[in-house]
């Protein structure tokens, strides 16, 4: 797999940071998620998934080429 550079709000290189990768889909660079009662509120998380948290306004960047 390999990964393009969408974009990041970080001043300083660090997450969080929206990649596209060549298989049709997002990775996603943020915070770990570790509180217990935010953990608890998932739905369906399998053991070879995690979740991270992310700014809203970083969505921005994951917009399709096309629709630009």
């Amino acid at each position: 797999m390999r990964l393009e550079f969408l974009g990041t709000d970080s001043r300083v290189g660090k997450c969080p940071t929206l990649y596209r990768t060549d298989r049709g889909t997002i990775v996603v660079q943020g915070y770990r998620v570790t509180d217990p009662e935010a953990l608890a509120d998932l739905r369906d998380l399998a053991e070879d998934e995690t979740v991270v948290e992310i700014p809203e306004k970083l969505l921005r960047f994951a917009k399709s080429k096309n629709e630009e």
